[in-house]
């Protein structure tokens, strides 16, 4: 079975996944959460929902969008789970959308979910450095504590991030610079930082994954990633960046002319349910549903409690329009 469709229970092969639409007690999710959370959250939802087969594709956030853009006329899903709300905003896949007002999604703050009931988001991420001590040391430069921080030519050739084209996590990070510095201040930055980038990935995580074993010093990648790896014992520090900290909101909603809404709703109830909301505490460092207990991880990591202390006020409206433009641009400028 290929990899990137993760059942719940027995699921289609790929070929009969492609082809046909979902039977009845089962449906068609397109995700782009990582691999594992996807298999810890299933799990769980398994085990409240026995009769429910969920076949889901899981794609990074550029490929997805484009996927789902590509299917507009024939849409192949009937849930959107785990999608940059960043990315929903774009009019061509939040009109993919059906307004669905999910069973607990009152708990929400109003920035959380869609006025008009297409999208919310219990969850989300955020961009941290992961930082190999071991390494640094070696190279003998200091601890980096912002982006800035990482322009001194100690760190050549030392640094990874994801390509913002592809990756949900590389385009927040840049969109958090230019927000934050503006566009000529903020592209000068994101040009200074390639000087020293050794590669762009395609995966949010990967970056991490890549200084928790050595290959390189930092990797600009997701908190919770940073937070796993220092529980298994990397040689890793978590740091905030102190100047442009981006997160992401990720949102699940109804696939518009869905043939099994009955079974999609429930699973979309399921999203905001206290199990979820307990396994989200497990692998999420932003959860917005109120009253879920802080991860060990974040403790053992040195996340703040207060995450607003932290993070930069991102305005994902704005992100979401200029996406397409701030890509381009991006890969006019330092793409590869």
């Amino acid at each position: 079975m290929p990899k990137h469709l993760a059942p719940m229970t027995a699921t289609l092969a790929l070929s009969a996944f492609l082809a046909a639409p979902a039977l009845a007690g089962e449906i068609t999710v397109y995700s782009s959460l990582e691999d594992e959370e996807i298999a810890a959250y299933l799990e769980v939802a398994q085990r409240e929902m026995p009769d429910l087969t969920v076949n889901v594709l899981r794609l990074s956030t550029g490929d997805m969008g484009a996927r789902l853009i590509a299917e507009a006329a024939n849409p192949q899903a009937d849930v959107l789970w785990g999608f940059a709300v960043t990315n929903i905003l774009n009019p061509q896949i939040y009109d993919l959308l059906e307004p669905y007002e999910a069973e607990g999604v009152d708990q929400l703050d109003a920035q959380y979910r869609d006025g008009d009931g297409r999208w919310f988001a219990p969850i989300g991420y955020m961009g941290a450095f992961c930082v190999n001590t071991m390494r640094l040391e070696q190279i003998g430069a200091e601890m980096p504590r912002s982006w800035s921080d990482l322009t001194d030519p100690a760190f050549e050739g030392e640094v990874v991030m994801p390509d913002p084209g592809s990756s949900g996590t590389g385009y927040l990070q840049i969109a958090a610079i230019l927000q934050g510095m503006g566009e000529e201040e903020g592209w000068q930055l994101i040009q200074d930082l390639d000087a020293n980038m050794a590669q762009y990935t395609t995966s949010g995580s990967r970056p991490c994954r890549m200084a928790q074993v050595g290959e390189y010093t930092v990797g600009a990648s997701l908190s919770y990633v940073a937070m796993q790896g220092i529980d298994q014992g990397y040689p890793l520090e978590m740091v905030i960046p102190e100047d442009y900290a981006g997160y992401e909101l990720e949102g699940n909603g109804l696939i518009r002319g869905s043939d099994n809404q009955e079974e999609a709703q429930r699973f979309l109830d399921w999203t905001l349910s206290e199990s979820a909301a307990q396994v989200y505490s497990e692998h999420k460092a932003v959860v917005t549903l109120p009253g879920v207990p802080r991860s060990p991880l974040a403790d053992q990591a040195g996340l703040p409690e207060d995450l607003s202390d932290v993070l930069f006020q991102m305005d994902f409206a704005a992100s979401g329009e200029a996406r397409d433009a701030i890509i381009s641009r991006w890969r006019e400028l330092v793409g590869r």
